[in-house]
């Protein structure tokens, strides 16, 4: 599955992942591979991403997005701190 995460300025991650958890507005939740279509709304809190290959990175996330169509997810946020 990919992983696009984009803010207003730049891209911040695009790659193949395992899975990403997400800050939703009713409390966090995770995407797999085969995840249904989706899109809903985040907000304030972290994002953690296990790439292919098992590599963790996490950052925090202003409010955003998610879509989820086909194994191609896409965060869009206001902005991001590492």
């Amino acid at each position: 599955m990919n992983l696009l995460v984009l803010t207003p300025d730049k891209e911040i991650f695009n790659g193949d992942i395992q899975s990403v958890k997400v800050p939703g507005v009713n409390g966090q939740f995770e995407i797999l591979s085969n995840h249904a279509p989706l899109v809903s709304a985040l907000t304030i809190g972290e994002v953690r991403i296990i790439a292919e290959k098992g590599d963790k990175t996490t950052f925090n996330i202003e409010k955003g997005f998610i879509e989820v169509i086909n194994n191609e997810v896409s965060l869009l946020v206001q902005g991001v701190t590492m």
